[in-house]
C-alpha cells in the first residue's frame, strides 16, 4: 500500500472544505465503505482504493453543462498523479475505467467488480443522514430552493431537481437501492433510504402545518 501512501498527499489538495459534499471526509467515508464491500471478494484492492481517492478530483456542479464528462476529466487529471505514486500504465488504465464508470450522470454499467464497488460505495454516501447533509449542500451551491412551497411533493407538477432539493429525492435518491450492483450495497442502501423517507415525512409535517 506504499503507492497509496504516496498518492494521498498528491490527491488531497483537490478536496477542499468549500464543497462539503465532495470534500476529504467524503473520500474517507467512501474508502471505508469500499473496503467493507470488497471484504471476501477477489478484487485489486490497491487499484480500487486509488480510484476512490481520484474519483472526484474534477467535480463539476450538478447543473454544469459538462457534468456528464466530469468522471472522464477526473481520470485524465489523475493519470500523472497515479504515475508519480508508482502505478503502472496498465494499472492506471484500469483505475481510469473505474473512475469513468462510477458516475451516475454518465449512466454506465460497471465492467468490473472494482468499478461496481466504487459505484456502490460512492452512491451510498448519497444516502442516509450524510445524504441529507450532502443533498442540502449541493442544493445551496446550485442556489435552488429546498422545496416548492405549494406542491412540495410534486403531486400536480413535473419534478425539477435543479430548482428544488426535495425533488432530487424522487428523481435520483430513492431509486438508488434498485441500482446497486452488490448485495451488501443494496441492503445498506435500503436501510439508508428508509431513514431519508422518515426525514422527508417529518419535513413535510413541519412545512405543511
Amino acid at each position: 500500500m506504499k503507492r497509496l501512501e504516496k498518492l494521498i498527499p498528491l490527491i488531497k489538495p483537490f478536496y477542499t472544505p468549500e464543497d462539503p459534499a465532495h470534500d476529504w471526509p467524503h473520500i474517507g467515508r467512501v474508502i471505508g465503505t469500499a473496503r467493507k464491500l470488497a471484504e471476501g471478494e477477489a478484487v485489486d484492492l490497491p487499484c480500487l482504493l486509488a480510484a476512490v481517492y481520484c474519483h472526484d478530483i474534477v467535480n463539476l456542479p450538478k447543473n454544469h453543462p459538462d457534468r456528464s464528462n466530469a468522471s472522464k476529466l477526473a481520470g485524465d487529471k489523475a493519470r500523472p498523479l497515479l504515475s508519480e505514486a508508482g502505478f503502472s500504465d496498465e494499472e492506471i488504465k484500469k483505475i481510469q475505467q473505474y473512475v469513468l464508470e462510477h458516475s451516475f450522470s454518465k449512466g454506465l454499467k460497471p465492467s468490473s467488480l472494482e468499478a461496481a464497488i466504487l459505484q456502490d460505495a460512492d452512491r451510498l454516501d448519497t444516502l442516509g443522514a450524510i445524504g441529507v447533509l450532502r443533498c442540502a449542500s449541493v442544493n445551496t451551491q446550485m442556489k435552488s430552493a429546498f422545496y416548492e412551497p405549494f406542491d412540495p411533493l410534486a403531486e400536480s407538477r413535473e419534478l425539477d431537481d435543479k430548482k428544488y432539493m426535495v425533488d432530487h429525492y424522487f428523481v435520483k435518491i430513492f431509486r438508488l437501492p434498485e441500482l446497486m450492483n452488490t448485495s451488501k450495497g443494496k441492503i445498506e442502501a435500503l436501510k439508508r433510504v428508509d431513514f431519508m423517507k422518515t426525514f422527508l415525512n417529518t419535513l413535510m409535517s413541519e412545512v405543511r402545518s
